[in-house]
């Protein structure tokens, strides 16, 4: 008798392990469509520091790009006209990999487009690497839970880009 409760117990015990983990995805941070954004703080271009825990459930748009980058430059005017239409619903951090480039040039870039989102300077290439990011632009789309419904490794067509602020409203 006694086996036989250890056994059942054991079994339960395992069940509801199997069962918190399953439902544990998308609370676990990683890098990766399905799954929490990892959390960052930087500072931006005008002083501030931002962070994706300050967003409150607003859904994020994040760009990684550099100056140099012909694709981000042709991505970055849609990313100004959608920021001017969605800007009260979808938050964009437009992130500056400054390891491979230089503050004076994001300045320069950020002014020439007219960014009016946040400007955030990854010095040291700290958030790239969480986020595994190589080749840029990258985009990432961050629902309102904080999970990444998104990734997009290269430039976005204006049509497609839309799309995809769209979906991260409610």
């Amino acid at each position: 008798m006694k086996k036989q409760w250890w056994m059942l117990s054991t079994i339960i015990i395992l069940a509801i392990i199997a069962i918190l983990q399953s439902t544990s995805v998308g609370s676990e941070e990683l890098p990766k469509t399905g799954y929490q954004a990892p959390h960052f703080s930087l500072q931006a271009l005008d002083g501030q520091t931002y962070s994706l825990k300050s967003l409150n459930r607003k859904p994020v748009v994040i760009n990684f790009w550099a100056s140099w980058c012909g694709p981000c430059k042709i991505e970055a005017p849609e990313l100004v006209r959608l920021y001017d239409k969605y800007k009260d619903r979808v938050e964009i951090y437009a992130v500056n990999v400054t390891a491979s480039d230089s503050i004076e040039a994001a300045k320069a870039f950020a002014q020439d487009y007219g960014f009016q989102f946040p400007v955030l300077i990854d010095e040291k290439g700290e958030v790239a690497q969480k986020y595994a990011i190589r080749p840029i632009p990258t985009t990432l789309f961050v629902n309102s839970e904080g999970v990444i419904a998104e990734q997009v490794i290269g430039l976005v067509d204006p049509q497609t880009m839309e799309m995809k602020f769209r979906q991260l409203l409610p």
